[in-house]
């Protein structure tokens, strides 16, 4: 859980510059983004004991364990896809400094 405490920050330092790089005043997906870090705190809470398999865990929670560490890709892929979206939507000009 540690890891997705430390990351949660970095999201949003992400979305905004990805705010300020296309000029929009709200994010594509605001609301999206939002739940997507939410669900991240709430599944990254969860996750703690797929590192207990030394303990010998139970098939079925082992299982349970392994599939909510999968699960939290998802949330991670709403953000990166919005984050793509705003990017590519903004008609950014890159051009040489010279």
């Amino acid at each position: 859980p540690e890891v997705y405490v430390l990351i949660l920050p970095g999201f949003g330092i992400v979305s905004h510059i990805c705010m300020s790089i296309s000029n929009n005043d709200s994010s594509f997906g605001y609301y999206g983004l939002i739940c997507a870090m939410a669900s991240i705190v709430c599944l990254g809470s969860v996750v703690w004991a797929h590192h207990m398999f030394m303990v010998g865990l139970d098939y079925l929670t082992a299982i349970f364990f392994s599939s909510v560490t999968m699960i939290i890709g998802i949330p991670t892929g709403i953000k990166v896809f919005s984050w793509l979206y705003m990017l590519n939507s903004c008609g950014t000009r890159l051009s040489d400094p010279v």
